[in-house]
């Protein structure tokens, strides 16, 4: 079932080729969402610009679509407005028929997509011996986010972890374990992350400092590369007590990630470097391998190359991606790779991409896309650090949100004098705690930065998990009150819109395909948000001006079909960007 918007668009093009001929059914017809109600539901923008190409007046050119626009029994006659746009509005038969319609149709409307992708997204990718911060938060879930959506929307979506699982830092931390605590090298469980991260930190000073240490600790990743059975298992003890800890925070945030380090393309970086020497894309730059980039310079204002194998044959995060781009084409067969990292690295995939294009490796038919976003600053507007000074961890910062909640939570049930078991203050603790800290991300447009507040993001008042897990709540609320099975109303219920809020929420449900078309096309997470909550927004406003266990039949079911599409929108809604709802609060 396509959407309003795609419907629109599709009649518009018909009626400018008709209208104008064939030369404009390509034309953007410019329809959109209307943004004011007075306005009716779509406006067409498209008569002001063809006004210069056309040599007519925009309204006159407005008035000949209206013509040949053939919309049926869906929309009252075009108005046409102002100095040329076409307001469209749905009939109320329409509307009562579509939802109607959604009540028995499990994606509420959303078509899946055809043609659909294969789509690969690489999200999260934590280092190794390093334990996952604030600064990780965003990658995976607005990662998760991303692969959501685009999952139900029918895609082929493979979902990577880039670890940071090789380097000089592993020659490192093994030369400094053999030291200090030889048991971690040959033993499972020998030590947890903390610990681990401890004597990472310790083994980076002494890298620093002394020149012995960190000759042996190279000497070391040559014999790790080298493929040295010892080296080779004390790196994967290493790696895997790293990856214990990443998973309790993914099973707690509820996410699915496929591991592909970094060392699974070792294998392929010496072709790479190969490849392009043959291509004639390789210059040597102060004995490094390089590929010179259009529209890329320094400080100085000189060419600015991208190093591909350094001077000491050593490969580097250029290497790498050439590789994963190669192999997630060739092997994958991804349409379209999207790369979920902070804004940092804009320039760094700039030119990763660059060479890939002009070395042949991705094809006009491939989208690579860089999906970039800023940094999470505490409420004073810096860097969101511990008191210390220190990177705050990721774990400590999701207890501090459940203990928050579970605060806010005891403090409402004693106000209300209410009475509940400890397990499900518990599961409530959990699900807004970490809900509020998925939203609060989610919800703002990735690019910028974002200030962290837990006052902010655990409020029932405005674009807030809690805010909606409530309206999704009070529906669940109605059924219990009325002893009535929201799922199995008559499928033969006919719904009925006569009240001023009643029919702005029965439109504002029928948008859903659109804005997740739109999310799956921008990538941008906050426009689902910003649906939802204005739709949480309409039912409150219907809520509070509309009787539904006392009204009157017909109008009494439906309301409640109301109500149920907008808790089932709302669960659909939210579980796309990775959160449960609670059917009590």
């Amino acid at each position: 079932m396509t959407s309003p918007l795609e419907t629109l668009r599709t009649e518009f093009s018909r009626a400018l080729a008709v209208a104008f001929g064939e030369d404009y059914r390509d034309t953007d017809p410019l329809v959109f969402a209307a943004t004011d109600p007075k306005f009716g539901d779509y406006q067409a923008n498209v008569a002001m610009s063809l006004s210069k190409r056309l040599k007519q007046k925009p309204r006159d050119i407005a008035q000949t679509l209206v013509d040949n626009l053939e919309l049926g029994e869906d929309y009252e006659a075009p108005a046409i407005a102002g100095p040329g746009f076409i307001n469209l509005t749905f009939t109320s038969s329409y509307v009562e028929r579509r939802l109607a319609e959604l009540q028995q149709d499990e994606r509420l409307g959303v078509a899946p997509v055809e043609p659909a992708q294969t789509v690969i997204v690489d999200f999260s990718s934590p280092n190794i011996a390093k334990e996952m911060h604030v600064g990780h938060l965003r990658s995976t879930i607005i990662g998760d986010s991303i692969a959501r959506i685009l999952e139900f929307r029918g895609h082929n979506v493979i979902r990577l972890n880039h670890v940071g699982d090789w380097g000089t830092q592993f020659g490192m931390l093994i030369t400094y374990l053999q030291e200090a605590y030889p048991e971690a090298l040959t033993t499972a469980n020998a030590l947890d992350l903390g610990d681990l991260v401890t004597f990472y930190k310790r083994a980076k000073q002494r890298f620093d400092e002394d020149e012995i240490f960190k000759e042996v600790s190279r000497q070391a990743v040559v014999k790790l590369q080298g493929g040295d059975s010892e080296s080779d298992r004390a790196w994967r003890l290493l790696c895997e007590q790293s990856r214990r800890e990443f998973q309790v925070i993914y099973d707690r945030l509820d996410i699915n990630l496929t591991e592909r380090g970094e060392s699974f393309y070792n294998q392929f970086l010496a072709d790479v470097v190969k490849d392009l020497d043959k291509i004639g894309l390789l210059e040597e730059n102060d004995g490094a391998k390089c590929v010179f980039l259009d529209g890329f310079t320094n400080k100085e204002g000189d060419p600015l190359p991208l190093i591909v194998q350094k001077s000491d044959g050593g490969y580097n995060y250029a290497t790498t991606d050439l590789a994963s781009i190669q192999y997630r084409i060739n092997q994958d067969a991804g349409e379209r790779l999207i790369y979920v990292t902070d804004a940092g690295q804009s320039n760094h995939f700039a030119q990763v991409f660059q060479v890939a294009k002009r070395a042949g490796w991705l094809p006009e038919n491939v989208e690579a896309i860089h999906v970039p976003f800023g940094l999470v600053l505490g409420e004073d507007g810096k860097k969101l650090k511990t008191r210390a000074g220190d990177t705050i961890k990721l774990r400590e910062l999701l207890d501090e949100a459940v203990t928050r909640a579970r605060q806010d939570l005891d403090t409402r049930l004693a106000e209300d004098n209410r009475s509940e078991t400890e397990e499900f203050k518990q599961n409530v603790a959990q699900v807004v705690g970490l809900s509020a800290v998925k939203y609060a991300d989610l919800s703002q447009n990735r690019t910028g930065n974002y200030k962290f507040s837990f006052d902010k993001m655990l409020s029932l008042k405005g674009n807030t998990a809690p805010y909606m897990l409530y309206a999704y709540a009070r529906v669940q609320s109605i059924s219990r009150q009325g002893g009535i099975d929201l799922s199995n109303l008559p499928a033969e219920a006919k719904v009925v819109l006569n009240e001023p809020t009643e029919i702005a929420l029965a439109k504002f449900l029928l948008k859903l395909p659109e804005i997740l078309q739109q999310v799956e096309q921008d990538l941008l997470p906050n426009q689902l948000c910003s649906y939802l909550f204005e739709l949480s927004q309409n039912f409150n406003r219907f809520y509070e001006n509309c009787q539904v266990l006392k009204a009157e039949e017909p109008q009494r079911t439906s309301r409640l079909i109301l109500s149920n599409l907008t808790a089932n929108t709302l669960k659909l809604g939210l579980s796309l960007l990775g959160i449960s709802v609670l059917e009590r609060m």
